[in-house]
């Protein structure tokens, strides 16, 4: 299993790191035809415009589209989400061309500037069921976006609460909402659907590798597929044609 992680720009590097902490390899992709030799694709964390840019220099995003349309596996983290949204505010002049395949709104910068970032503990049941370990994750959120709307075909798998009087998130937000009880929002900061995930957060800064784990069973369920519709199963066909494959892979501890 050979994972492409997309080296434009921003934390491939520690995206490869995780990947290999889990025993896989991790590809840098910077031209379209080396998507080919891939069965998933990550799109890490960076500075989304200067992505694009760099993205469009090589003429990567039809190979991009077609690589998300095919079915196989691709996550976005921070930058990686916009990327994958259909639909993005909060853009610079002139905005930036989108891969898309994610039924989302995503606001970019959501959180507020650089010195705005901030960690905080997630609820992450989804995550937690298919991988155990703790029952929160450690999200890293750096000048991070958030998901504003999904659509009918998307699973939420994480949000984070917000002050209702606040548009942006900054530490102060929190003392302000702890101490005066400011009624909160929540929004969406990690997302799934079909082959598509995103996450607003960096699990690649983190020594939790569950989210790398989780996305490595998707590209095994996809398989798994794949080779299931593709079978001829003769009448009166195999007992255990309906059993799923064991797929044993590290989890957090």
């Amino acid at each position: 299993m050979a994972i492409g992680v997309l080296a434009l720009q921003g934390s491939f590097n520690e995206h490869i790191t995780a990947l290999r902490r889990l025993g896989v390899k991790g590809v840098e992709i910077r031209k379209p035809d080396q998507l080919d030799d891939v069965t998933s694709l990550i799109i890490p964390g960076g500075e989304s415009t200067t992505m694009a840019k760099l993205a469009e220099f090589h003429n990567l995003f039809p190979a991009l589209r077609e690589f998300v349309k095919s079915g196989k596996p691709v996550w976005g983290t921070c930058a990686g989400l916009i990327f994958l949204a259909d639909k993005a505010y909060g853009q610079k002049i002139g905005g930036q061309e989108l891969v898309g395949g994610l039924d989302c709104t995503v606001h970019r910068n959501y959180f507020g500037s650089q010195i705005q970032s901030f960690e905080a503990e997630l609820s992450v049941p989804e995550l937690v069921s298919k991988e155990g370990g703790p029952e929160t994750f450690r999200g890293i959120f750096i000048r991070a976006p958030a998901v504003l709307e999904v659509g009918p075909g998307v699973d939420v798998l994480a949000e984070y609460p917000v002050p209702s009087t606040n548009i942006l998130y900054s530490s102060s937000a929190v003392k302000i909402q702890e101490e005066n009880a400011v009624p909160e929002n929540k929004v969406v900061v990690a997302v799934k659907q079909g082959n598509v995930l995103g996450t607003a957060f960096h699990p690649e800064l983190t020594a939790d590798t569950r989210w790398h784990s989780y996305f490595l069973k998707m590209g095994c369920e996809a398989e798994a597929q794949d080779k299931a519709s593709s079978s001829i199963v003769p009448v009166g066909g195999l007992e255990s044609f309906d059993e799923k494959p064991r797929i044993d892979f590290p989890v957090y501890q």
